[in-house]
């Protein structure tokens, strides 16, 4: 006997439903890549599960892209006809293209991280190893790249702080070669004004009068009696000045 058409309406056992869906799940998968394969198409299949669970086919392991291109395609033919936004039935088609979107962008994410990898085939996880190691040398460069930047910054700072070192031992120097020339100076002109005051010292000797009287004797010894005081008043007033004949009288 043949085998007989099945009836398309729901599965009402559940164990059969989820039998009945991972067989054809399989052959519609296996359908999908024999036409890509055949044909050279590009095919992109996405099928969830009642429970949520996500499972898709792509000829080259890349749905966004392939979704990006009917998004281009949907976007054209929307331009060449175009419908009434503000209905219900368009906001409902962009909400579930943005859902799956969204949905497509968290699997990727998960799988970046290295989680929800068992529904990934050999291909598909050499597809997302060759991404990751891209996204590491792409980060290694960068890293790299800034860390040249930070070294070759920190040169520069080193060569500025030790120039700048360089000119405050220069001034340093200066104001000390400065300070030293100055202690010579007021060293030498404390010197001076030392000479300068054993003029009026020696002046001031107490012999000084005694020498003036005796340039007043005679020969014979004897000194002048009577005018000759006078005479000698007068003539050291001639010629002694006034400091000289006080200190004699005193």
């Amino acid at each position: 006997m043949g085998r007989g058409r099945v009836q398309l309406k729901r599965i009402e056992n559940k164990i059969n439903r989820q039998v009945t869906f991972s067989k054809r799940r399989s052959g519609l998968l296996k359908k999908a890549h024999e036409i890509s394969v055949l044909c050279d198409a590009e095919v992109g299949l996405i099928v969830f599960s009642t429970k949520g669970k996500l499972f898709e086919y792509a000829n080259d392991s890349c749905m966004e892209r392939l979704l990006e291109r009917y998004e281009r395609y949907s976007f054209a033919e929307r331009q060449l006809v175009p419908t009434d936004h503000t209905s219900p039935g368009s906001w409902t088609l962009e909400h579930a293209k943005l859902k799956a979107r969204l949905e497509v962008l968290q699997r990727n994410q998960k799988h970046y991280v290295g989680e929800d990898l068992e529904s990934l085939t050999m291909k598909e996880l050499q597809n997302l190893e060759h991404q990751l190691d891209s996204a590491l040398k792409h980060i290694r460069s960068r890293k790299n790249q800034l860390m040249h930047e930070s070294i070759s910054l920190l040169q520069k700072q080193d060569r500025a702080l030790q120039e700048q070192n360089n000119q405050l031992s220069k001034k340093v120097k200066e104001r000390e070669k400065e300070v030293a020339q100055q202690n010579q100076w007021d060293q030498q002109n404390h010197e001076i004004n030392s000479s300068t005051f054993v003029l009026p010292q020696q002046l001031d000797s107490p012999h000084l009068g005694e020498a003036y009287q005796n340039t007043n004797v005679v020969d014979n010894g004897e000194v002048e009696g009577g005018n000759s005081s006078q005479q000698q008043g007068a003539a050291n007033n001639t010629v002694m000045p006034q400091w000289m004949l006080r200190h004699l009288n005193g």
